[in-house]
């Protein structure tokens, strides 16, 4: 689910390539997005970022391909393409169209990902909740990840 569906209800055209990006790099690592317990990523776009910024790419294929030193080039190709779709920002994610473009035109110059969403656990300073403010009446609204707010208030 895109960042920006599931943070704010809204859908848009790039919420397709976003799921679309999960499921090719989910393909290509023989992995499901979720079940990382095991190491510092969230997820399998976190896992894939991490293997990506490291120039361990390769590392990510499913042992099941049986993919021969000349494609692995492709390979590559194909995860960028997955961390393309799955980044931050809906406006820096391509279109469905310019992700065909990209798969069948093995040629053309990929531009380098950014930091895919939902990739990471927020450090646990980032997590804390702000304090109950003494300047007025009201206690300060309190949120971590900007869905829920919550009132703190003693009984």
């Amino acid at each position: 689910m895109s960042p920006e569906y599931a943070i704010e209800g809204i859908f848009s055209i790039k919420s397709d390539v976003f799921s679309f990006g999960v499921l090719l790099l989910e393909i290509v690592s023989g992995k499901k997005n979720t079940g990382f317990y095991q190491t510092t990523s969230l997820n399998l776009l976190g896992y894939a970022w991490d293997m990506w910024t490291s120039d361990q790419g390769l590392e990510l294929k499913d042992p099941v391909l049986e993919v021969v030193a000349s494609s692995n080039h492709m390979l590559i190709r194909y995860v960028n393409i997955g961390l393309l779709c799955v980044q931050e920002s809906a406006e820096d994610r391509p279109t469905m169209s310019d992700v065909v473009l990209m798969l069948t035109n093995e040629t053309a110059p990929l531009p380098s990902p950014k930091q895919p969403a939902f990739s990471h656990v927020r450090s646990s300073a980032a997590n804390s909740n702000p304090p109950i403010s003494n300047s007025s009446n009201r206690p300060d609204n309190c949120s971590v990840n900007n869905v829920t707010v919550s009132l703190l208030q003693a009984r």
